[in-house]
């Protein structure tokens, strides 16, 4: 037998492992530590992103109310705010300015600027032709609310209202609202070709007047809500904003005006129409 001595790094001892040394326990609980300050991180920044997400959807919620609210504000103000004096006092004739388009025709303010309650554009389906409204819609859509609110917007000029109801051009009809009793004078230059009573249940509220224009012989302006002046008669030539067709009739009787919803009083108006002379018949 040998006698050297037994070389230990020879064999393997059982409680070693097979690949690597053995990891202190010390090291171990530092990796665990850093896994979960990993995962507190992760879940920090998931909470800022959901933050960030509610205060987006409250900012866009805030912003749309926003626009509601305006309009609404705008409407009530104008319904709740006290009726100037001058009304009481003769209106006299409106200064120039035009208030719609059809191609080279140009419908001028038949009242009196003093006067004026509010300005509607709502269909109609008797033959009439779609208007450009002048200035800018006072109670748009939800899109155009808020791209204004955001972007700014056009408010210059006349402010016009959308009315509801009836069929057609959704701007075939222009009302024109006024008190009761207030001169009203032509929209256009042009001669008289028709005085119509206008006939609602049986019974006599004004007339229509038409006046076909000097410039659009093909067409036809159409004004009710009117009881006409005693010295207006058919073949009469009239001037825009000068020459007095009549005042306006009280229809709050007969009918629930749309433009009620923007004015003070019942909604009581004067209403143009542009239709083509083959539509109207002459007495």
């Amino acid at each position: 037998m040998s006698q050297s001595p037994h070389e230990r790094g020879a064999l393997r001892l059982a409680e070693q492992p097979v690949s690597v040394p053995p990891m202190p326990r010390e090291e171990a609980r530092t990796i665990a530590a850093r896994h979960r300050r990993a995962q507190h991180r992760a879940i920090r920044r998931r909470r800022r992103v959901a933050g960030l997400v509610v205060l987006a959807i409250v900012a866009l919620v805030t912003l749309l109310l926003t626009a509601f609210g305006t309009g609404k504000q705008s409407a009530v103000g104008q319904r709740l705010g006290p009726a100037p004096a001058n009304r009481l006092l003769p209106s006299g004739p409106p200064s120039p300015q035009v208030v719609a388009l059809e191609g080279a025709l140009r419908i001028q303010l038949p009242i009196a600027q003093s006067r004026l309650t509010a300005i509607g554009y709502h269909a109609s389906a008797d033959g009439a032709v779609a208007l450009q409204p002048l200035g800018s819609q006072a109670n748009p859509g939800t899109l155009t609310r808020v791209a204004r609110s955001v972007f700014g917007g056009s408010g210059h000029g006349i402010r016009w209202y959308q009315l509801s109801g009836g069929d057609g051009p959704s701007s075939g009809a222009l009302d024109v609202g006024a008190l009761p009793g207030t001169d009203v004078y032509s929209p256009v230059d042009g001669t008289v070709i028709g005085l119509t009573p206008y006939i609602i249940n049986g019974k006599r509220f004004g007339s229509e007047v038409d006046v076909q224009p000097t410039g659009a012989p093909s067409l036809v302006v159409a004004i009710t809500h009117v009881k006409p002046d005693p010295s207006l008669t058919v073949g009469t030539s009239v001037a825009a904003g000068t020459s007095k067709l009549g005042v306006v009739v009280d229809f709050s009787r007969v009918e629930q005006q749309a433009l009620a919803r923007y004015t003070q009083d019942a909604g009581n108006h004067v209403e143009i129409e542009v239709r083509p002379a083959a539509s109207v018949e002459t007495p």
